[in-house]
């Protein structure tokens, strides 16, 4: 059997409502003929979305497939004892043109219970943000069942919920069970389990072109919310320069941050995991036993476990989002 190398991927373009056309103008991905692209998912086992490899002679196969031939040596022995054929990190990258629903997903048991499936624990890395770009992430003060129903009703949500601006660089946790939307002007990458369950809250009470709003699962996710307050839900996602430095951490995917402007070495041997790699700035290769590949901004690319040294050389300075399960 041929070795596994670093796999890079098409990407699975989404046409939104809400989308705009950053994912072209800052990554150069041509997601013609649709009108706009909300989403680009880089690397995804979804059903019927699955990821299609584009290099190497492994060029055509599904990740599905790839799964099914390599087994652990691609994304480690305890994930594959307990995923099977099945990837568990979905990655995209969300260009929002207008605002999201303001929603919230099920966590593991929940949406086991009522759909027998994952929950969907994800984190948002901002790319681009234009001027006063904001978001939703949780809420802005204590809140129970009780008053969330209250303020509901009456028309009043939004009085409850915590808006941030954000800016390049700026990382959000969403685990499970937290109340969030996406704002217009925010370009992020979005790294989350692999699940597409939302409940959606409200949608600003708009309509399509034949006056029908989109459904709502305002009893769906009542039993969905973690009503606890933070009193901070911005992370620093600052790099370490040459090294890498830790944003999220959780039983779903470890996320770090590395910005390299010299060669660095990582090691991966205590690790039994695949690693995905996002550019998120600049362009770098990775050297590995077997060959080279490049990497440029915007691009994803899945390491596989059984590949445990690598070195990364930037072309002058890089930045990436590291992502692996522990």
């Amino acid at each position: 059997m041929n070795s596994l190398y670093p796999l890079k991927f098409k990407p699975i373009f989404k046409d939104k409502i809400w989308g705009g056309d950053k994912i072209k103008t800052l990554f150069g991905k041509d997601f013609s003929p649709l009108p706009n692209c909300g989403e680009s998912w880089e690397l995804s086992g979804v059903e019927n979305n699955l990821s299609v490899v584009t290099n190497g002679f492994l060029e055509g196969n599904t990740l599905e497939e790839i799964i099914e031939v390599y087994m652990a040596d691609l994304v480690g022995e305890k994930i594959y004892d307990k995923f099977g054929l099945e990837f568990p990190i979905l990655v995209k990258i969300i260009d929002s043109n207008d605002w999201l629903s303001i929603q919230v997903h099920p966590d593991d048991k929940l949406a086991m219970k009522r759909h027998q499936q994952n929950g969907k624990s994800e984190m948002w890395y901002v790319l681009q943000a234009d001027q006063n770009a904001e978001l939703i992430n949780g809420f802005s003060q204590e809140v129970n069942e009780k008053k969330y129903l209250d303020y509901f009703k009456n028309g009043k949500l939004k009085e409850l919920l915590n808006f941030e601006k954000v800016k390049a660089g700026d990382v959000f946790d969403i685990p499970a069970g937290r109340v969030h939307a996406l704002g217009p002007g925010v370009c992020l990458a979005e790294i989350q389990q692999t699940s597409d369950i939302t409940y959606r809250i409200y949608d600003w009470d708009r309509v399509d072109d034949k006056g029908n709003s989109r459904e709502l699962h305002v009893d769906l996710a009542l039993d969905a919310i973690d009503f606890k307050f933070h009193d901070s839900y911005k992370i620093d996602g600052k790099p370490t320069v040459n090294a890498s430095r830790n944003l999220v951490k959780s039983t779903h995917f470890t996320t770090n941050i590395i910005s390299i402007n010299k060669p660095l070495l990582r090691d991966y041997y205590s690790l039994d995991s695949f690693v995905i790699l996002l550019c998120t700035e600049g362009n770098f290769t990775i050297e590995y036993e077997g060959g080279i590949e490049k990497v440029t901004k915007g691009e994803t690319i899945l390491i596989p476990a059984e590949l445990n040294d690598l070195n990364l050389v930037p072309d002058k300075t890089a930045n990436l989002l590291e992502v692996y399960m522990e």
